[in-house]
Parts: C-alpha cells; structure tokens; sequence
C-alpha cells in the first residue's frame, strides 16, 4: 500500500468493517505463522507490537528464551479478500520478530533479508527480484483427500476454457489484483496440471512479502474450487518439475540499472560481471537455501533439462545463469536453479550477499557458454570447467558446510538450526523405506 499511518489503517478498519487481523511471519523454512486478533486489540499492537511464545516455532528459541513479540510493518496492511467472519472482514500485517529485550531477533528470516538489504544500501545499490512461480493444481477425490490426478492435458502455454485449472488461475489473478500485486504474466506450464504466474519485479523485501502472499493466495483460491496447489518441486515422476527462476538486478540511488552497459558486447556492466561471478563462487553451498527439499533433487537431474549446470549464458536456457534479452532499464540476471519450496527472504539473502560478495571484491566471471550445455560430453564439460550444482540434499548439506560466508549472511542462529534440521530432513530420509524399493525389491530377494 506504500506509506501508511496507524491513523490510516485504523480509519480503514472501520470504513471496511474490518472485525479480525491476522499479524503474519514466517519461521526459517518459510512456513506462514500467524496470530489472530480483534480489532479492538489493534491500536495496543500498533503501538507496541504483539508478544507471543516463540519456543515452539521452527527455528524460534528455545523454552527458556519464549518470551518474544511480533511489531508490525504498517506498509503491509491489506484486506484479505473474500475472509469475512460472522459478516466482519480480516485483514492482515505482515511483522518482525523481536526478543523479549526488544532488540530484533536475528533468526527472523525478514531481518536477515532486511540486513542484507542495508549492506547493499550502503554501497548504494538496491536489489530487485523479479520471481516466476510454477505450481501443479490437481483434483481432490470423493472424500476430499489430495490426489496427484488432473484432467487438465494441455501443455505449455495451452488453452482449455472448460479446465478447472484454467479457471482457478483466472481467480488467483483477480485475487492477487486486490492485493496490489501485479502480475505480469500468467500461463500453463509443460507438465498436466502444471501453472505459471509471474508478477512484477520490486524490491526485494517487498517482493519477499509478495512472494508469500501469492503462495498462500494461490493455495487458498484452489482450495475454494475443490483443487490443491502445490508448490512441491517434484510431485511426479517423470513430468516437468515446479522452478522459482529469479529475475535479478541493481539500481543505483537514482533509479538507473547499474547492470547495463552499452559498450559491452553482452550490453553487461563490470557490477553485472561481477555479481554473477560472486553467485558463481557460492551457488553450491547457496542450493541448500534455494532448494531445501530431499524433493528438490528430484528436479535437479543431470541429463534433462534442469538448471544444474554451473555456468552463464545469453542465447539458450541450458546454463545456471541467464541473460535475458531485454531493454536497458530492464537488464538482469535470471538465476534458474531455485524452487518454490524455498523461504524466499533466505534465498533472496543469500543470492543478494553472493553477488555483492563479487562485487566488493571483483571476483572474475567465466566466459559465457552459449552452447546447449544439455548436449555437450563430459569431455566438453571440462574443456568449459562447467560444474554441476550438488545432487542430493546430502551433498547440499555438505556444500552448505564448506561455504562459512553462508554463516555470516545468516548468522550463526538460523545458520545452526536450518543445518540441524536439514540434517534431520535427510537422516529421516535416508532411513525411511519407500514404495519404490518395495516394489523393485520385495519378490526378489
């Protein structure tokens, strides 16, 4: 909504008939949270924010350290559409976590986005992400219970004006509208089922904040029409996985692009050069944040055409890194390997740290490959030094481990407790016994 006073919202509140909000964040793996409460608690909360226990919460403190309170950013205030209760609507603000001693708590993945953010404003950049989300819708059976069945058959960019799917995307895209979100683009993607949005690129806290919205938007309008939304980066075997592609870029005090030069070849800056050559140098230990999942890896295969290739381009998708083509004011970065199971204000931390990692430093970017990567021999590979992102969440875990500027981006809180739990995603992983080996295995041996 940009600037808004608490006057303001409060003079919203009763012009709308506004009876609850939800005071929304997000804990370290990017799961929404949120307290409700009535708007005769809002003024209270305005002023002095919201306590509630945090022990509980992945990623939060521990018993000991509960105590914390949730201080709303104003600028996020908006009307849920279509929640209305006993003839009341909801709205909600989206909040920072603080400690008990008000200080702002570092495992809070806002205030990580929020200080990397303040290390890019003081070399007088800001950072722009542009993110284009692809989900499945699939049916729900008789009983109500999540399938992985459509009846949707068409593929990329299709039309089928009788679809379910094609109407619930319709709906999200009035949805988003009501927010303030704009969305750029909206089509069927390969896979059946399969769905892309894409909205417009902004700043990256508030497009972290969008990201979120547009998740929960798009699961709550499947939902409404009997559908279920998945953002799951391989929900089944041998169709297209779910990408998060991020479009990225810098612009200076004034507004102005500072990854575009004329001169060059490529139409690239030295910053442009060196902020992929500072994604180059950490993507490895990065992947565990931009795909977090055991699941993640299933769309990260070498052979297909998945992103895993370590490497830049400007004329095919074949590389990690992509230049898109594009006018001046609009030149970026699209980095493609990211899913949308991610915490978006973690992956645009780290993404943002890594390129300005290249940028202090002048890290040297690799030639560009505008070859099909897809088709080259191993031979080829090694001829152009193209690495290979990690392939299972093990190696990620072990990349993110090798990496210690990772720790200092997130601090040694949410550092030590995403690792933890990543660990434990793989080892309860690793132990678990699927459909697949019992149906290779049982009558053999």
């Amino acid at each position: 909504m940009g600037n808004i006073s608490k006057d303001e919202i409060l003079k919203i509140v009763k012009e709308k008939n506004i009876g609850l909000v939800r005071l929304q964040f997000v804990d370290i793996v990017g799961q929404t949270r949120n307290i409700c409460l009535p708007v005769s608690q809002l003024p209270r909360v305005l002023d002095n924010g919201c306590s509630f226990d945090g022990s509980s919460i992945e990623g939060f403190v521990r018993i000991e350290e509960a105590d914390m309170f949730l201080k709303p950013d104003l600028n996020t205030f908006a009307l849920l559409p279509d929640e209305i209760k006993n003839d009341k609507k909801i709205a909600r603000i989206i909040c920072d976590a603080y400690n008990g001693n008000g200080e702002p708590f570092e495992g809070d993945p806002r205030y990580i986005l929020k200080r990397t953010i303040a290390e890019a404003k003081a070399l007088g950049y800001t950072f722009n992400v542009g993110p284009e989300f692809e989900f499945y819708l699939f049916d729900l059976d008789e009983k109500g219970h999540v399938t992985t069945h459509t009846e949707d058959k068409a593929g990329y960019f299709g039309f089928g004006p009788t679809d379910k799917g094609e109407e619930a995307r319709r709906e999200m895209i009035f949805e988003l509208e009501k927010f303030g979100i704009e969305v750029e683009a909206a089509h069927h993607e390969c896979g059946p089922g399969q769905h892309e949005i894409d909205f417009k690129y902004g700043e990256a806290l508030s497009t972290a904040d969008n990201a979120i919205t547009v998740k929960n938007t798009i699961k709550k309008v499947a939902a409404d029409n009997n559908l279920v939304a998945t953002f799951m980066p391989k929900p089944v075997y041998g169709i297209a996985g779910n990408g998060m592609h991020m479009n990225m870029s810098l612009s200076d005090n004034s507004g102005k692009n500072v990854f575009y030069d004329e001169s060059d070849p490529n139409h690239l800056s030295k910053i442009a050069y060196h902020f992929m050559a500072g994604i180059i140098k950490h993507i490895k230990g990065m992947t565990l944040i931009c795909n977090p999942l055991v699941n993640s890896y299933k769309r990260l295969v070498p052979g297909f055409e998945a992103p895993v290739n370590i490497a830049w381009g400007t004329k095919n998708r074949s590389p990690l890194l992509r230049i898109p083509n594009s006018r001046p004011e609009a030149t970026r970065v699209e980095l493609r390997s990211p899913d949308p199971s991610c915490n978006p204000y973690l992956c645009f931390a780290v993404c943002l740290a890594a390129g300005l990692d290249g940028i202090k430093n002048k890290l040297v970017c690799p030639p560009a490959v505008n070859k099909n990567i897809f088709e080259m021999s191993d031979a080829e590979m090694v001829d152009y030094n193209i690495g290979i992102l990690p392939l299972s969440l093990e190696a990620a875990i072990n990349e993110f481990k090798n990496d210690p500027f990772l720790k200092d981006v997130l601090g040694e809180h949410v550092y030590a407790k995403y690792l933890y739990a990543k660990c434990e995603e793989w080892k309860d992983f690793s132990q678990h016994v699927t459909n697949w080996e019992v149906d290779r295995y049982l009558h053999l041996f």
